[in-house]
């Protein structure tokens, strides 16, 4: 058995600075010389970024949908070690999740399939009394939902702060542990698909600094401790870590959406990870047997990318000869023959599947559906269903090959909506929906049989 602590952060709302207090705390825990092992609830990629640049471990995410509990449960447990100190970042507000119905992937339902304490984070400004109010509805909405403590942001100063101490903690029975002050020099910028990422931050470093000292100025670091719940799990059995396949993933500012599961899945399968940069990189890594190409901005570098001919040319070359490639979402786009901008401008990309992208004003298809594979598809043995998530403005335009997937999204187990969509061709598959590999085994045993006959073939 192994001995750790955790807690989970959540909001009353989205914007409410959930991100930089979360990373705030992580970083006060880690100068304290504590292993801070950070997890975001959701299909988010981007605040775990911020997560690992702040502790130095892989944040992973805890999604209530694309997981069974149990297998939520299990990479949760997996990922933590004595001493470990489990900080959890909740997604929207508290109780938001998928449709209206309780225990559908919120960060409430979380916390409880974790038997995790909830340290909600409140909107402070132009509030006296109504604090306590709003944190009376939130205790009593699920009793069951174990919220300890109360952090108090954008507050005008500390006399503020101690009339919101003083009335939730007489009227609510939990204890505040602190507050930020407004200021905006720590906010984070977003931009269409939320947060930019944190390799993309002017001054980061300084950023988190700030944060980090103001969170050790105006919040109890040692009553937020106090309140952390000390948990054990069993030891995770040993995998065969066999390396008999290289797998290629392209990691830099373009394409930088993973669940960080999903490439330990591929460790644990017995796969070594290298990565590339289609930015920087002229040609590919050597004697690789597949490529997973993730999401990411492709379209706000389109110019860059564009403009380094010899990887687009050695990706293309690779796909002629059979190279396995997975691609979802902006590796989709970038696997098409181009991507038109915002903008309006046009720049050509590897041009694998026969089809453009074309940036929209509005969100395409968001949220969680199912994914079933076609049976008449080449990549797939069987045909499967698997959960995902959709987070993009893009369209694809153009002759279509081949549609791989049928997918539906549905509300109180009823189908609202039915679509068909992903391109096949040669021995690479590319569309929008974000696969986490634990949903459903078949999808990756699929890659990963496909480039072990890749592997054969080429020896």
């Amino acid at each position: 058995m192994k001995t750790f602590s955790g807690f989970l952060l959540a909001g009353t709302q989205s914007g409410v600075g959930k991100t930089t207090i979360s990373t705030g705390i992580m970083g006060a825990l880690k100068k304290r010389g504590l292993s801070v092992k950070p997890f975001k609830v959701g299909p988010d990629y981007i605040d775990p970024q911020f997560h690992h640049y702040v502790t130095g471990n892989p944040s992973r995410n805890l999604d209530g949908y694309m997981l069974e509990e149990e297998t939520l449960k299990a990479l949760f447990y997996k990922n933590l070690a004595a001493t470990d100190i489990a900080v959890v970042e909740g997604v929207m507000g508290l109780y938001d999740g998928r449709g209206i119905e309780k225990d559908q992937g919120s960060s409430a339902h979380i916390a409880k399939i974790l038997n995790l304490p909830v340290i909600l984070v409140i909107n402070g400004s132009g509030m006296s009394s109504s604090a306590a109010a709003m944190v009376l509805g939130y205790k009593m909405y699920d009793r069951d939902v174990d919220i300890k403590g109360i952090i108090i942001n954008n507050v005008s100063g500390e006399k503020h702060y101690s009339i919101l101490k003083e009335v939730i903690e007489r009227d609510t029975d939990t204890k505040c542990i602190g507050y930020l002050n407004k200021n905006v020099n720590i906010e984070l910028k977003s931009r269409h698909l939320g947060l930019i990422p944190c390799g993309e931050v002017p001054e980061l470093q300084k950023k988190v600094d700030e944060v980090v000292e103001m969170v050790e100025e105006t919040i109890d670091i040692e009553a937020l401790l106090g309140l952390a719940t000390p948990m054990e799990a069993v030891k995770a059995p040993e995998k065969n870590l066999d390396k008999n396949l290289t797998i290629a993933y392209p990691y830099d500012d373009a394409f930088n959406f993973y669940y960080q599961d999903n490439l330990d899945l591929l460790r644990e399968l017995g796969c070594n990870l290298v990565s590339f940069s289609p930015l920087k990189d002229r040609y590919l890594p050597e004697k690789i047997h597949g490529i997973y190409m993730g999401g990411g901005f492709p379209e706000v570098f389109a110019k860059e990318l564009e403009d380094n001919h010899s990887i687009r040319q050695a990706i293309y070359k690779k796909a002629q000869e059979g190279l396995p490639i997975y691609a979802e979402c902006g590796g989709f786009m970038y696997l098409s023959k181009g991507i038109q901008t915002f903008e309006g401008s046009y720049h050509e990309m590897v041009g694998i599947f026969d089809t453009a992208a074309e940036m929209t004003k509005r969100l395409q298809r968001f949220g969680y559906c199912e994914v079933t594979t076609r049976e008449d598809s080449k990549f797939f043995k069987n045909s499967f269903t698997i959960k995902a998530h959709e987070f993009h403005r893009a369209v694809v335009k153009g002759e279509e090959d081949h549609y791989i997937y049928d997918v539906k999204k549905t509300k109180d187990n009823k189908v609202i909506d039915r679509w068909n969509c992903g391109q096949e061709k040669y021995n690479c598959i590319g569309a929008f929906p974000h696969i986490h590999f634990y949903s459903n085994p078949c999808f990756v045993e699929s890659f990963i049989e496909r480039c072990q006959v890749y592997k054969k073939m080429m020896e």
